[in-house]
């Protein structure tokens, strides 16, 4: 017994000196990564809003009451599509502007007879030509003075029509209603002089100006429809703390209230155009990206310039010729290796 456990423990010996003499060094642990190549390029950049679509006042009317008067019908209701000439309201006259037509149309009728009696006079010279003068003015009063009146239709119930093809935002009054004159009755808009209104923080609203384009998404839609900057505000809405941008749209496209988001294009922005997932954020906030030059990650911070969701526009100590890492970026620190899934396809120009 005794020798066999002498020649088990040499045994093990044995085996043991040469296995410690071949053992292979230790393998440093490596990422599997994906990579592309880095390349120079430009986007647009983009100030990005909501808001929602009205007339602009040039595009919108009110029509009111000539004279004070009584509602006999109303025509159109809130929201309906009316051609040029079109009836809104009929009108007729109030007791009280009936009376002071039925007075403008007796001084008329006075001034005319004092005249005729004027000049039969001065024909008798019982009159001077001071008297007749007096007399044909009263006249030309007491005509324009009714005239007047029968241009706002106080001689008896008129119709107001639509001055051109608009759309009854407001109809303010009813059948039966006793109006005063100047009192707002309709409001039309033309539905080709629809703009959108958006809010834009007043540090990004410098850099928008008049005549830049923009990319119009109704919300709920995918497609864009495009439109130009009419005016940017130069003043903070109180309400909302955004500073107003009027985007002119195209005709036919949008309705009255809706709500559209807005890209503005204030510009371009050059640099590297990376993927958005070759980006990452540190501890404190600050983004970078990772490079892998010989196969050894390397962090580069940069600076973003500009994006569109898909793509960013970056600028920073950038090697040209290192391959940029994609997926697999966020496990890598300095100086670990990386294994990528396939080489990067070319260099940068």
């Amino acid at each position: 017994m005794r020798r066999r456990a002498v020649a088990a423990l040499a045994a093990l010996l044995g085996v043991a000196a040469p296995a410690s003499a071949t053992s292979p060094a230790p393998v440093k642990p490596s990422v599997l990564v994906q990579q592309t190549r880095l390349k120079k390029g430009s986007l647009p950049r983009l100030v990005t809003a909501y808001g929602s679509i009205y007339a602009s006042p040039a595009a919108h009317r009110t029509v009111v009451a000539p004279l004070a008067a009584i509602v006999e019908a109303v025509f159109v209701r809130d929201g309906e599509a009316v051609e040029k000439g079109a009836p809104l309201v009929r009108l007729g006259p109030s007791p009280a502007t009936a009376a002071a037509y039925a007075q403008a149309r007796s001084a008329l009728s006075v001034a005319q007879q004092l005249v005729a009696r004027t000049r039969a006079m001065l024909a008798q010279r019982l009159a001077t030509g001071q008297q007749l003068a007096d007399a044909e003015k009263s006249q030309a009063d007491a005509r324009a003075a009714l005239a007047a009146l029968e241009a706002e239709g106080a001689g008896g119930p008129q119709t107001l029509r639509a001055p051109f093809r608009a759309v009854v935002t407001t109809v303010s009054t009813s059948a039966g209603a006793l109006v005063a004159q100047g009192k707002g009755l309709v409001d039309l808009d033309r539905p080709e002089g629809l703009v959108l209104e958006v809010g834009v923080v007043p540090a990004a609203a410098a850099a928008i100006h008049a005549g830049d384009k923009a990319a119009i998404v109704p919300l709920g839609a995918r497609d864009a429809v495009a439109g130009r900057v009419l005016l940017r505000g130069s003043v903070v809405d109180a309400g909302t703390g955004l500073v107003p941008v009027d985007i002119a749209l195209p005709k036919g496209r949008f309705l009255r209230g809706e709500m559209a988001q807005a890209r503005i294009v204030t510009g371009e922005a050059k640099g590297y155009v990376v993927p958005h997932s070759a980006i990452l954020v540190d501890h404190r906030g600050a983004p970078y990206v990772v490079q892998a030059p010989g196969r050894i990650a390397k962090l580069v911070r940069v600076r973003i310039l500009g994006s569109d969701g898909a793509r960013d526009v970056v600028s920073g100590p950038l090697d040209p010729d290192a391959p940029l890492v994609l997926s697999g970026n966020h496990q890598l620190q300095n100086g670990m290796a990386v294994r990528p899934a396939r080489p990067p396809a070319g260099r940068s120009k």
